[in-house]
């Protein structure tokens, strides 16, 4: 029997869905078909074109034939390449239709998407606040319903903390899952194509296809007796109310489902993930993006990128780059030490405590406004940073390697402006190579809350 379709055959357009400033290119002959022209997605059950009808948007930072690769930087504006990234071209031989580039955090080097050179992003629930980053234009063109599904990439939580901000989801699969040549990285060791979409449903049909496993269904999760590790040190510290309503809410939901929640810390998470995140991805950022200019043949060099940069807290970050901030010596040991720790830690609590996945918010607070957060925000009363704040708990997971999926889990509460309530999400992390019994998961966990919430 025919499966039915995981998208919804009715788009339901956001009126201003053109002032979220999602693309930073859009097909002229898409743009002419938007809001006249209904998608009915009919490929699934035919194993040859699973993705035939789907209308997708690929961030900035990934190559599409014919289409500009920006990596939303001056530089970069006129770069076009020939050929299309492996991933894109996947999803393109199983039928689907790539429509445009999405605005991002320039060189994806940021959480807000605030672009001083292509223009900010806009969350779709209000448009002074940010859609998140790194890959805010995907997140905000899927949560306006111009589109059915799309890319980001996520090095720190760049697909998961824009699809926590915009109410959609967004999953991060284990390092290596899928083919990322064509991509203008910021880290090997760390960077991932993160596919997001409305529904669980929508992120599993595109990991078949990019895992090379189309029409791979997803196997059925009795969620009574599921077992989740819930940790509350790092994770669940300072958050802002609405989250912390939001998180208690969804476990009690899951709690009264029958998933068996249990209380563990993952000790020392903070200490040793700090040990890892920047001193890896500072290091390996020069030579990445040198990479991906030397093999599109272009002749710019990471210096000449860095002259044009727009944005001054992403000129600030790749300053450090240029002064090698980081030494031979600390990236080593960050790479041969810290991280197999970090994976140890993961691997362990996973076992120890018989958990199939561990639960926490994405971000610690919603979406801030983008006037005056690109470098500190509020929070509960205190000015923090505003880029280690919002990958605070996305982070620890992406250095260790290990797939992990953002789900929509509740509103903010503002009874003054019921209409501008903004998404809170939950994340779900696996261990490594688990990503479709995560998905499988995350699908039983995601039809728990969505029953709750329509009683």
């Amino acid at each position: 029997m025919r499966e039915a379709s995981p998208f919804p055959t009715q788009h339901h357009l956001h009126p201003r869905w053109g002032d979220l400033n999602a693309f930073t290119y859009l097909d002229p002959g898409f743009k002419a078909r938007i809001g006249r022209e209904r998608s009915t997605p009919a490929g699934l059950g035919d194993p040859g074109r699973p993705l035939a009808g789907y209308w997708l948007v690929i961030k900035d930072n990934m190559d599409v034939a014919g289409m500009p690769t920006t990596c939303g930087t001056p530089s970069l504006r006129h770069h076009v390449p020939k050929r299309s990234a492996p991933a894109v071209a996947l999803l393109c031989a199983a039928g689907a239709e790539i429509v445009g580039k999405a605005n991002l955090h320039e060189l994806a080097y940021g959480i807000t998407s605030n672009n001083a050179a292509f223009g900010p992003v806009r969350n779709v629930y209000d448009l002074s606040r940010i859609a998140g980053g790194s890959s805010g234009g995907t997140a905000a063109a899927i949560a306006a319903g111009v589109v059915h599904a799309g890319l980001g990439t996520d090095t720190g939580g760049s697909s998961r903390v824009p699809a926590a901000l915009n109410g959609i989801v967004g999953f991060r699969p284990s390092v290596g899952r899928y083919p990322m040549e064509g991509v203008a990285r910021v880290s090997p060791t760390r960077d991932v194509i993160g596919p997001m979409g409305r529904t669980v449903r929508d992120v599993a049909l595109l990991d078949s296809v990019l895992s090379g496993r189309p029409q791979m269904r997803l196997e059925a999760v009795e969620i009574r007796g599921l077992r989740v590790g819930l940790p509350v040190e790092h994770f669940q510290e300072s958050l802002h109310p609405d989250v912390e309503r939001v998180l208690r809410h969804a476990i009690a939901t899951l709690r009264e489902a029958g998933v068996v929640l249990v209380e563990a810390d993952l000790g020392n998470i903070a200490a040793l993930n700090a040990a890892v995140s920047f001193p890896v991805v500072l290091r390996e950022t020069k030579t990445s993006l040198a990479a991906y200019l030397r093999d599109s043949g272009l002749e710019l060099t990471f210096e000449q990128v860095y002259a044009g940069v727009a944005s001054p807290d992403v000129k600030s970050i790749l300053e450090q780059v240029l002064l090698g901030a980081v030494s031979e010596e600390a990236y080593r040991q960050a790479l041969q030490e810290d991280r197999p720790r970090l994976q140890r830690l993961y691997h362990d609590y996973f076992a120890q405590h018989r958990v199939e996945a561990v639960l926490f918010p994405t971000t610690p607070l919603p979406a801030c406004t983008i006037e005056g957060s690109d470098e500190k925000v509020t929070l509960n009363g205190t000015r923090v940073p505003t880029f280690a704040t919002y990958i605070r708990n996305t982070d620890p997971g992406s250095n260790a390697g290990i797939p992990g999926i953002s789900l929509p889990a509740g509103f903010s509460l503002r009874p003054e402006a019921a209409s501008k309530q903004l998404p809170v999400g939950i994340e779900l992390d696996g261990p490594a190579g688990s990503d479709r019994r995560l998905l499988a998961i995350a699908a039983a966990i995601e039809g728990a809350l969505t029953r709750n919430q329509s009683t």
